[in-house]
């Protein structure tokens, strides 16, 4: 067998390219959920900060693996308009609102906060905050994962 043999083809690579930046994704923003509620209950607070620098600092991959994910999901759907499509593209815009006015903002607004050592009320409310919002976008990621797989024949399309 020989290297070529492995090799995607030239039309494998945009659905290749969705599934592996949107897994990447979803598995980014398990890990910064995990690390922050593992850190805030049983780590110190220099161990929080830790965390949040890095969350904030993570953003720099965790953003265009987003971008990708959607950009190459709008690309592969073309014009389609099967229900599974509409859905994930119905969930996108929430996705991405959650993530650019809530997410986003709030690792930047933590590691700040961190810091500076402010672990006061604003860190508070805006920890739980990314503690509530950050599920709702791995929930809807998952969605969407489990109905790309559906649409790539990996999956059963679950009867709604």
């Amino acid at each position: 067998m020989s290297a070529s043999d492995v090799r995607p083809t030239r039309a494998a690579l945009p659905p290749l390219v969705h599934g592996l930046a949107g897994t990447a994704a979803f598995v980014t923003i398990l890990v910064f959920w995990t690390t922050t509620a593992w850190s805030e209950l049983f780590a110190d607070l220099a161990t929080v900060t830790a965390v949040k620098q890095t969350i904030a600092w993570g953003l720099l991959l965790l953003v265009p693996m987003i971008a990708v994910t959607g950009l190459s999901g709008v690309r592969l759907a073309g014009g389609a308009k099967t229900p599974v499509i509409a859905a994930k593209m119905r969930r996108m815009p929430v996705i991405a609102a959650n993530g650019v006015l809530v997410l986003v903002p709030c690792a930047v607004t933590l590691a700040v906060l961190s810091g500076r050592g402010d672990f006061g009320p604003t860190f508070q409310a805006v920890q739980a905050l990314e503690l509530l919002a950050g599920p709702v976008n791995l929930a809807l990621i998952a969605r969407n994962i489990r109905d790309g797989l559906a649409l790539a024949g990996r999956r059963k399309i679950a009867a709604a």
